[in-house]
C-alpha cells in the first residue's frame, strides 16, 4: 500500500478504502480521530490505476471473506 500511497500522496489507509470503492464495495472505517475521519471521507478525489488495482489484488491470501457480524454473530 507504501508504493500507491507515495505516489498518490495518500495515507495506506486511503488506499485500501479506495481499492474497495472501485471494488463496487461498501467499506465502513471507524475513527474517532477528526483528522483520520477527514482522511477517510478523501478517497472520492482520486483513483487507483489498473496496475495499483492489480498489485493489490495480487494480495490475495485465499482466506474467506469476513462475514456481516450482523446476520452471523447474533
Amino acid at each position: 500500500m507504501r508504493g500507491p500511497a507515495r505516489e498518490l500522496g495518500k495515507t495506506p489507509a486511503q488506499i485500501v478504502l479506495r481499492w474497495h470503492v472501485q471494488h463496487g464495495r461498501v467499506a465502513v472505517p471507524k475513527s474517532a480521530d477528526n483528522q483520520r475521519q477527514r482522511e477517510n471521507l478523501d478517497v472520492f478525489s482520486f483513483a487507483l490505476t489498473r496496475q495499483h488495482m492489480a498489485a493489490i489484488d495480487a494480495l490475495e491470501t485465499g482466506a474467506p471473506p469476513r462475514l456481516d457480524s450482523d446476520t452471523y454473530f447474533h
